[in-house]
């Protein structure tokens, strides 16, 4: 590896602080979001997962263009930490409004307002996070640092998860008022997740290389001839299935928890568990990433994981609370492997495509994969919030005593429950099963990253190809874009 591509560790760990956001955030409103509408600001199940798909249609039209527009702006800081400066307090403002217990007597009122505060929150996250990701690309070109790049940002990610996972309940129950403790969570955690960014400004510095004039806007060019990008394909259906899966069972867990295990109060410990187990998980797949390949690390953890989900059935009520714990660990080494495999995969793909288009895109990938992601979230939460209202959930009931705002939780039928089991361990059965075969077939290995580093290093000084050089470019061409 050459000395230029590595990086130092201050820059590994400003730039890792970033996805305090991207992890923390995301943890928290797959975990608590759903929750939060139904039984705090108590809009039924079903307005609560219309919410979300209105906010992915919403993406669906802004994301391609905000990804556009990062890869053609041109500052002093770069393509990238303009925005990332300009998200630190977009970043706080739109997470505090997104929690904010708004309390209109009209359900419709309040089925509005949350509407509007998560199209802001998704525009903050998409701004913000496809900046991120598609300065990952830029740091270093070398396969193996960016693997050990994406291990501590999943690092501070994973530990932003943790946090996210145990202590927003904690803070909220420290208050004898539920809307006095979402409106402290929410000023809590807007801090967190903004602040982190201005080491991410300081420590990380753009290529020069990179900063060329971009080329006419190319509606086809930009939106369309990605898709055709064979490697591109095969790590978005990686990714779309895997994180679906996490995040349908995000969004039950804290039902599954309290419902089904009758453990409620311990649901953010569990959660913790499989996070801090995720952590601990890191360091075993950078090694199988670096021994065999991203591909083949993402595949062992997600056979775990699946294995695990399959387990799932087996447990009941009655059994020891270890066995809870125990299960919850083990399914963080499978998601650990998922995870860090995947975001160690994603940088890779924009000099795929610089070796078919001449371009650096990253805003453009990086934005498709930012919606991807809200979009797997949205549909999991929208498909959860569709089927427990169908299999008859009743929502707790609000009480104010000596000014105290307190809810006062339902027994739940026979039919809920069932529903919620079969969720908890099917989905991600089919799901993270589609992702490991599309893995198999995930075709950039690390000697064909090599060969590729080698070919753009040519092409980016102009120099011409020597007819060997032509004929493995048309090579890797058909082999990894198609």
């Amino acid at each position: 590896m050459k000395d230029s591509e590595k990086l130092t560790v201050w820059q590994k760990i400003g730039y890792g602080l970033g996805d305090i956001y991207g992890g923390g955030s995301g943890t928290l409103v797959s975990f608590y979001y759903l929750y939060f509408l139904t039984d705090v600001v108590r809009i039924s199940p079903g307005l609560a997962g219309v919410v979300i798909l209105i906010s992915k249609i919403y993406d669906s039209v802004t994301d391609p263009f905000e990804g556009m527009l990062a890869d053609r702006t041109r500052t002093k800081l770069g393509r990238r930490r303009p925005y990332l400066l300009a998200g630190i307090p977009l970043v706080f403002l739109s997470f505090f409004a997104l929690f904010y217990p708004i309390n209109y007597s009209a359900e419709s009122s309040r089925f509005w307002y949350v509407i509007f505060s998560y199209l802001f929150f998704s525009t903050v996250v998409s701004i913000v996070m496809l900046n991120y990701n598609a300065l990952h690309s830029e740091l270093t070109l070398d396969y193996n640092e960016r693997t050990s790049l994406s291990s501590i940002r999943i690092l501070f990610s994973t530990v932003a998860s943790i946090v996210a996972a145990l202590v927003p309940l904690e803070i909220v129950k420290g208050f004898a008022d539920v809307r006095q403790g979402y409106i402290t969570m929410g000023l809590a955690f807007g801090l967190f997740f903004a602040l982190p960014y201005i080491a991410t400004v300081a420590a990380t510095r753009e290529r020069k290389e990179f900063q060329k004039p971009p080329e006419k806007f190319n509606f086809k060019n930009d939106f369309f001839i990605p898709f055709k990008n064979k490697t591109f394909i095969r790590a978005l259906m990686m990714y779309l299935f895997a994180f679906v899966a996490i995040d349908t069972v995000s969004s039950i867990i804290i039902y599954f928890m309290k419902y089904f295990l009758n453990r409620g109060s311990e649901a953010n410990y569990v959660s913790g568990t499989l996070l801090v187990v995720q952590v601990i998980s890191l360091p075993l797949f950078v090694y199988l990433s670096k021994k065999f390949s991203k591909q083949r690390a993402f595949m062992i953890g997600a056979v775990i994981w699946t294995v695990m989900m399959a387990i799932s059935l087996l447990i009941q009520p009655a059994q020891p609370n270890a066995i809870v714990y125990i299960f919850a660990a083990i399914v963080g080494i499978g998601t650990g492997g998922v995870v860090v495999c995947m975001y160690a995969i994603f940088p890779d793909i924009p000099d795929v495509d610089e070796l078919h288009s001449g371009q650096r895109r990253e805003g453009i990938f990086s934005a498709m994969i930012t919606f991807m992601r809200k979009l797997s979230s949205a549909f999991a939460i929208f498909l959860v919030s569709q089927a427990i209202q169908i299999a008859g959930y009743i929502s707790p009931v609000q009480t104010v005593v000596d000014g105290v705002t307190k809810l006062i939780e339902q027994p739940q039928p026979d039919s809920f429950i069932l529903v919620l089991r079969m969720m908890f361990a099917f989905v991600p059965i089919v799901l993270v099963g589609l992702a490991a075969i599309f893995a198999k077939q995930y075709p950039l290995t690390p000697e064909k990253h090599q060969q590729l580093n080698n070919l753009l290093a040519v092409l980016r000084k102009d120099q011409p190809l020597t007819p060997e050089q032509q004929a493995e470019r048309q090579l890797l061409k058909e082999e990894l874009v198609g």
